[in-house]
């Protein structure tokens, strides 16, 4: 029979109780005891509604603490030395150590999980690394799911995919080299779950999406020999692209099954089945494991018709990759336009879907009728709706000049343009934009939301929160200020609430990384600036001081990429309408007098397509909308833009054709080797690598900060280095946060000093 099965599930739980439980036992408010309770819990809960919901496999080994990559290093026995930890007898306090540093050691790196906005703590390799299989978490996970009367599936990310994912250390070599040993480790592991009594196990190989190099595609072929001697059965799962280039490779594995991505890449499907082997399982991704957007179940149900024809009972149901990338349960949202809520599909309502899929598929469509015509009706509702389409938008776009995208005049007379205003000193010190989010922050934004505080008052205590965050950088000595963004929730559901086209939830959450989460905006239709959206807090905050005020703003990739986006138009489309209404933004701060302007953009590394074949359309595309974003702006005033924990080295020349004066960048848990990247290609605006890790409590001392400096004076002319923290400072509190900054300050006025007196 067809079987329904998931690749993964969300960890965080509905109303973030993950979240909540991490953070009160990081400050010591809950026991580890309790902590280990709490996540029982929800664990058990997770699958107990997959069990609900006709789920024949429940994937586990997807639920982590903080993270399945750092899991997974932890199952081959493969930590990191610098922290002299032994993976066998990990404490718990340990483990948070290794996601968030501790006084001696800076966390492990960390980096967008392929194209999406999920962050992975990245292995260290080393050529003398050695493994050790290290079960007893998986096991005792399985052991809960069986206890539940379900029925497990254990998830592995691949031994290959693990190796791509980790950078080596210490001296260059190659990581294939670790190969053997790695294997040996997952031989092990696969060996104690099949005496656990499991079936089927999941082996995660989304490199495969990628375009890898010979040598590690020759690799598939060894390892999967390899594991192919133990009793399990194994699913290979791809996912995030097509892997149709692949189809003799992949048909020559010894594997009992596959996992294809068809919602990303159905166009893969007709040269994969040919030469299908005989009595293998293909797992079919025919529900969005990325998107919020209710399926069409007439037109899935006749792919699997179709394919079930070919497969019979080798076709598998699932969703394209695991849902972690989407929020839990849409039955949460009450306050939704109902309109809105009839078009989306969250975790749970995914899982209803391949329910209603497997039921149509094994009893005939007669047995859904009604399911079916309520999708078809959703379907034909959501193109015809009057809210999606704006004549105006269309217009506009259509009407754009040539060469709308483009500054007055080079960096180099915009750069002299700003130094006749700013007059900064050499190394002038920022910060990323936001400060701590406290406790009254967050009350009054709440109590202000609740209808509890009238607008004038909550207007006046985020009054009074701009003015400390002012007199605190101007008592630090920070150069150019910003306001601190007290007023914000996200950095991007704070633009979507005030542009047309965008909708919200109130549980819509996705993880992030370890206990942060974002609620991304839904934007379904054309998108629109009505008004101003930061001008008057940016205007009050200049008010306070001499010194510049940076004006804080989400660049259109970024929103477009931590959105939940409509299916109905080119992705590139939507990004040029939010560039637009950015850009409305942008001149109407410059009109008020505010002459540097920060646009973030931390999410242009991540939309790169994974296919190199199609890079150059995508950053033709991204990098007209950050111009368009910034374009007509005077040639004095400064553009600013931010990213953080992504690969850029790869992609430099166009992060240069963004042209922005100043670009801040994340480079501290990397001890500055991106910058390597920047100076080989010889950057030519101005920029500010992250001096500290701003996602670790840990302060850094200053010989460390001293010393990432010098590395960045090494590449970097003095004349065109900025000094900030990584990123922004959100999610810290007030007295780390000064403590680093102070220091910060510290060892930069140091090293002016030093500058001087050389030159």
């Amino acid at each position: 029979m067809s079987q329904v099965h998931l690749l993964g599930f969300p960890r965080i739980g509905a109303k973030r109780e993950l979240k909540f439980l991490l953070e009160q036992y990081w400050r010591s408010d809950v026991s580890e005891q309790a902590l280990q309770h709490g996540v029982r819990e929800l664990r058990q809960r997770h699958w107990l509604l997959q069990k609900g919901a006709g789920v024949d496999l429940s994937p586990v080994g997807d639920f982590s603490l903080y993270d399945h990559v750092l899991d997974a290093q932890i199952l081959v026995g493969a930590i990191p030395p610098r922290f002299g930890f032994d993976a066998a007898k990990l404490s718990l306090a340990q483990y948070f150590e290794l996601a968030r540093g501790n006084a001696s050691q800076h966390a492990l790196e960390m980096t967008k999980w392929f194209d999406t906005n999920y962050h992975y703590l990245v292995p260290e390799w080393h050529a003398n690394t050695t493994f050790a299989a290290n079960p007893a978490p998986l096991l005792a996970q399985v052991a809960e799911a069986q206890a539940l009367g379900l029925k497990a599936k254990p998830v592995l990310v691949g031994p290959l995919t693990l190796l791509w994912l980790g950078k080596c250390k210490g001296t260059d070599f190659d990581r294939l080299s670790l190969l053997p040993a790695l294997l040996r480790s997952y031989q092990a592991l696969l060996g104690a779950l099949n005496d656990a009594k499991v079936d089927w196990v999941q082996l995660d190989e989304p490199i495969l999406a990628l375009d890898l190099p010979a040598e590690w595609l020759a690799a598939f072929h060894n390892v999967y020999q390899t594991l192919a001697d133990t009793p399990l059965k194994l699913l290979l799962a791809t996912y995030f692209g097509s892997v149709a280039e692949h189809a003799d490779l992949l048909h020559s594995l010894p594997l009992a099954g596959v996992h294809l991505d068809l919602v990303r890449a159905p166009e893969q499907l007709a040269t994969l089945l040919q030469g299908w082997p005989q009595g293998r399982v293909l797992s079919a991704g025919l529900i969005d494991g990325r998107n919020i957007w209710r399926n069409n179940l007439s037109a899935t149900l006749a792919s699997a018709e179709n394919l079930r024809q070919q497969l019979g009972e080798q076709l598998w149901l699932a969703p394209s990759c695991s849902l972690l990338h989407t929020p839990v349960d849409l039955a949460q949202e009450v306050q939704l336009d109902v309109d809105l809520k009839s078009w989306l599909a969250f975790a749970v309502q995914k899982l209803n879907e391949l329910k209603l899929l497997k039921r149509g598929l094994l009893q005939g469509r007669d047995n859904i009728s009604n399911e079916l015509a309520a999708s078809d009706f959703a379907s034909q509702q959501r193109r015809q709706h009057p809210r999606i389409h704006r004549a105006d938008v269309s217009a506009r776009l259509a009407t754009l000049p040539a060469d709308s995208d483009r500054r007055h005049s080079p960096y180099p007379a915009r750069a002299a343009a700003q130094a006749a205003w700013l007059k900064l000193p050499l190394l002038p010190t920022t910060t990323i934009g936001s400060f701590p989010q406290t406790a009254e922050i967050r009350s009054a934004r709440a109590a202000f939301k609740r209808g509890e505080l009238d607008a004038a008052a909550y207007q006046q205590a985020m009054k009074a929160e701009i003015e400390l965050v002012i007199r605190k950088q101007e008592a630090l000595g920070i150069d150019v200020l910003v306001h601190g963004e007290a007023e914000r929730n996200d950095m991007v559901e704070y633009f979507g609430e005030q542009l047309a086209g965008f909708a919200f939830t109130e549980y819509g959450w996705v993880q992030s990384y370890g206990s942060r989460c974002v609620k991304p905006p839904l934007i379904f239709g054309d998108v629109a600036r009505p008004q101003a959206m930061t001008v008057a807090w940016s205007v009050y905050a200049q008010s306070l001081t001499p010194r510049p005020v940076k004006g804080m703003l989400t660049g259109p990739v970024t929103i477009l990429q931590w959105s939940f986006v409509r299916d109905d138009l080119p992705r590139s489309e939507v990004c040029r309408q939010i560039a637009l209404a950015i850009n409305d933004e942008v001149l109407d701060l410059e009109n008020a007098g505010i002459k540097v302007i920060q646009i973030d953009e931390p999410a242009v590394r991540e939309g790169l397509p994974l296919k190199r074949a199609d890079w150059d359309a995508y950053l033709a595309w991204a990098g007209e909308a950050f111009r368009l974003s910034c374009a007509r702006v005077d040639d004095s005033t400064q553009i600013h833009t931010h990213m953080c924990y992504s690969e850029f080295g790869d992609i430099l020349p166009a992060i240069a054709a963004l042209d922005a004066d100043v670009i801040t960048i994340e480079t501290s848990r990397s001890d500055m080797a991106l910058l390597r990247d920047f100076a080989s290609f010889a950057y030519p605006n101005e920029i500010g690598p992250g001096v500290y890790d701003i996602h670790s409590p840990r302060i850094p001392a200053e010989h460390e900060l001293e010393k990432l400096l010098s590395k960045a004076l090494d590449v970097i002319p003095a004349q065109r280095l900025w000094v900030n923290p990584d990123c922004g400072l959100k999610t810290r509190g007030w007295p780390e946060a000064e403590a680093a900054l102070q220091r910060m300050v510290t060892v930069t006025q140091c090293l002016r000093s030093k500058l001087a007196t050389t030159v």
